[in-house]
Parts: C-alpha cells; structure tokens; sequence
C-alpha cells in the first residue's frame, strides 16, 4: 500500500467537507462549477470527476440528474464511492473507475463537457506530472468544454503550518524551505504546494487557457474557531462574502487552495 493510500484510508474527506471551513470551500467550488454547467444541455451535459475520492462531487451531480463518470486512484476511497452510489439509486448516471490522473486508459478524447481535477495535483510532486495530468484533463474534454483544477498553496502552508503553528524555525532548518519561503516538497511527503507562477507555467506548458481563477476558501482555514462559533445567520453571510469576493486578486495569494477554471479550445 502506498503512503498515499494509507493515508486516505484513515483521512476522512467527507467529514472535511461538511465542516465549516470545508463548506466554504465546497459552495464556492460547486458555485462556480454550476455557473459554467448552465451553458450547456443538461439532458445531454457529461461530468468527469478525476480524483474523485469518496464522490462528494460526483454523488451531488449524479443525484441532480447529470451523468457523472468519476475516476479514483485510491482503492478504498472508491468502494465507499461505489457504495454510496449504489445506496443512493445513482448507478445509472454514475460510472465509477479505478484509475490515474496520469494515464486516463480507460476514458475517450474529447468525451466530456466539464471535467474536474479537484485533487490530483495536490499530490503530483514535478512539475512534469502536473503537466501530464492537465494534458489528460484537457485530452477527454470536449473543445468549448471546461476543466476545474484545484490546487494547495505555499504561502498558506508557510503562514499556517509555520508561522501560527510555530513551526517556522524547524521547517528553515530542515530545509522545507527555499530562500523566498517557498515550501519545498519531496516526493516522500503526500502534499505539493505552489503559487500562482507556478500554476501560470503549468498551463503555459500545458497550452491552457484560463477562464478565471479563484479563492475557494479565502480566510476560512485561518479563522476555523471563529466560524465554529458564529451562529448560522453570520456563516450564510460568510459565505455570501466569500462567494461574492473569491476572484478579488488580493484573497488569491494565501488562500489554502486556488480553483484555476480553464476552457478547452
């Protein structure tokens, strides 16, 4: 089993997701996403999930009625897909495969209209693999069609995990990172962080072309207590708030993920 597997067989992602700081992220991610699904028919409009996890996206769009295909590397993660899916009456719209971001063996060219990469490039370490992962994302898209990409950023890692964690002083003096405090990664540690130079070289690469980009979450990992606390009339604001202010430039740089949301010409 590999670090990554045990990982999410111990990792609840769901759970991480409905909480407070994760229900931000998800409604502007699903926000966004459902803007982009209304340009198309949704009686004929086809949804990849790569990465799919558990299938907390690929469940809620098979479940409004779209035909969802969800491809998962982790074994674990896609017996609990397939069995929600099975106990939801989904397995007509829901097609569920084991398979690698790297290499999508199983899925045709231009087969999709919206496609989502909501995990794989938090765990691809060069910047040869992203590249590779993007391409596949772009290869089983439709032309016109959609790609969401979300990534872990550094500068989050680093004001977080350092700085409010107090782990700065061991992260310099391990070499975690560089001289621009720019967490540096192994492919021994289950996470990869960038910044948005990073994501611009990624498509440039990968000859994509960006629709906008947003903070999915903004502050809402820093101030998880705070939205613990507020009552829920306060957190339907929050998240109106962040909603209404995730494309500003200012939130990008030290939210703890970026949605990069691409057209495939």
């Amino acid at each position: 089993m590999t670090p990554l597997e045990e990982y999410y067989n111990k990792f609840n992602e769901d759970k991480r997701l409905l909480s407070r700081h994760g229900q931000v992220e998800f409604n502007t991610t699903t926000y966004y996403i459902n803007e982009y699904l209304s340009a198309f028919d949704k009686d004929t409009v086809s949804i990849c999930d790569i990465g799919a996890g558990t299938g907390r996206y690929s469940l809620m769009y098979a479940q409004k009625g779209y035909k969802v295909t969800s491809v998962e590397l982790v074994k674990y993660n896609l017996g609990i897909l397939k069995k929600h899916a099975k106990e939801m009456g989904l397995e007509d719209r829901l097609t569920a495969y084991q398979g690698n971001a790297l290499k999508l063996k199983r899925l045709p060219d231009d087969a999709y209209d919206i496609t989502l990469l909501l995990g794989p490039m938090y765990h691809l370490h060069s910047m040869e693999e992203k590249v590779t992962a993007l391409k596949e994302a772009m290869r089983v898209t439709k032309k016109g069609g959609y790609i969401f990409v979300a990534y872990v950023m550094s500068d989050y890692a680093v004001i977080k995990y350092g700085f409010m964690e107090g782990n700065i002083l061991s992260s310099m003096e391990n070499g975690k990172l560089d001289e621009d405090f720019k967490v540096k990664s192994d492919s021994k540690e289950l996470y990869d962080y960038v910044r948005l130079d990073d994501i611009d070289e990624i498509n440039r690469r990968s000859g994509a072309k960006r629709e906008a980009i947003i903070a999915p979450d903004g502050a809402a990992d820093y101030i998880r207590p705070y939205l613990n606390s507020m009552d829920e009339e306060s957190f339907k604001i929050f998240l109106d708030y962040q909603i209404k202010n995730s494309k500003r430039p200012e939130l990008l740089g030290s939210s703890s993920h970026l949605l990069d949301i691409l057209v495939n010409e």
